[in-house]
C-alpha cells in the first residue's frame, strides 16, 4: 500500500510539473513553432501516449491544421485539413468540447482511419483549446491499445491545453507586434532613402520610390535592404567629406 501511495504521489508532482512547465511558456517569448513542439511533448511524456498532436484553427479557412506533433510518423504528418464541424477534432473545436474515443479506427466520425490503422493508434482524447471562449485549435492524445480515459486524465489534458492555449496566443500577438514594429521601421528607412536619393538626383520624391522599388525587384532584394544600402553609401559618402 506504501508502494502505491509513493506511485501516485509521483504521478502528481510529475503532472503538476508539467502543467507549471506549460504555464511558464505563457512568458517565455518563444517562436510559435518552437512552442508548439514542446507543448506536444511534454503532453505526450506525461499522458503517456503514443502520439500527441496540435492542430491550429484557420478561422479564414475554417480549417484545423496539424502544427506540431512529436510523431516521426510521415503518414500522420501529412494529414490533409479537417474542417471545422468534421472528424473529431472539427466536432471538438466547433462546440469547444472535449471529445473520446474509444477506437478510432472502428468511429465512423474519425476521418483517417486508414492512418490510424497503419500506425496503430487506438484510443483519443481531444481537447480544445480556447482563449476567453474563443477556439483557436485542438490537442489530440492517441493511445495504442484501447484505453478509457478518466475523468483526472481529461482533467489533466484539459488544463495542460488551457495553458497552451495562453501561451500561443501570446506567442502570436508578440509574433503580429513584432511584425508591425518591423513594418513601422522598413517604412521610416525607405522614407529616408526616398529623400536621399530625391536630392541627390535631383528628383521628384515619388521618382525616387519607384526606383527603390525597381531596384529591389532587379535585385531580388526586400526595399529594405535597398533602402539601407542607399542610407549606407550616403553616411559613407558624407564621412568622406
Amino acid at each position: 500500500m506504501a508502494v502505491k501511495k509513493k506511485d501516485n504521489f509521483q504521478v502528481y508532482v510529475k503532472q503538476i510539473e508539467a502543467i507549471s512547465k506549460v504555464a511558464n511558456l505563457i512568458t517565455s517569448g518563444m517562436y510559435l513553432e518552437e512552442l508548439l513542439r514542446l507543448i506536444v511533448q511534454v503532453t505526450a511524456e506525461v499522458m503517456n501516449s503514443k502520439i500527441s498532436s496540435l492542430m491550429l484553427l484557420d478561422p479564414d479557412k475554417k480549417e484545423l491544421m496539424v502544427k506540431a506533433t512529436q510523431s516521426i510518423s510521415e503518414a500522420y504528418n501529412r494529414k490533409p485539413n479537417v474542417r471545422l464541424g468534421e472528424g473529431i477534432a472539427g466536432v471538438v473545436a466547433r462546440d469547444n468540447k472535449p471529445i473520446c474515443v474509444l477506437d478510432v479506427r472502428e468511429d465512423a466520425r474519425y476521418l483517417n482511419r486508414d492512418v490510424a490503422k497503419k500506425e496503430e493508434l487506438c484510443s483519443l482524447a481531444c481537447v480544445p483549446l480556447a482563449v476567453k471562449g474563443r477556439v483557436i485549435g485542438a490537442l489530440n492524445c492517441y493511445t495504442s491499445k484501447k484505453h478509457k480515459f478518466s475523468k483526472h486524465e481529461l482533467d489533466l489534458l484539459a488544463a495542460l491545453a488551457n495553458q497552451a492555449a495562453i501561451a500561443i496566443e501570446n506567442a502570436e500577438l508578440d509574433l503580429r507586434a513584432r511584425s508591425a514594429e518591423e513594418a513601422l521601421t522598413t517604412r521610416k528607412l525607405v522614407e529616408r532613402a526616398k529623400d536621399v536619393l530625391s536630392q541627390d538626383a535631383g528628383i521628384l520624391p515619388s521618382e525616387a520610390y519607384r526606383l527603390i522599388q525597381k531596384q529591389s525587384m532587379n535585385m531580388r532584394k526586400s526595399m529594405r535592404e535597398v533602402a539601407e544600402a542607399i542610407i549606407l553609401a550616403k553616411d559613407i559618402k558624407a564621412s568622406k567629406d
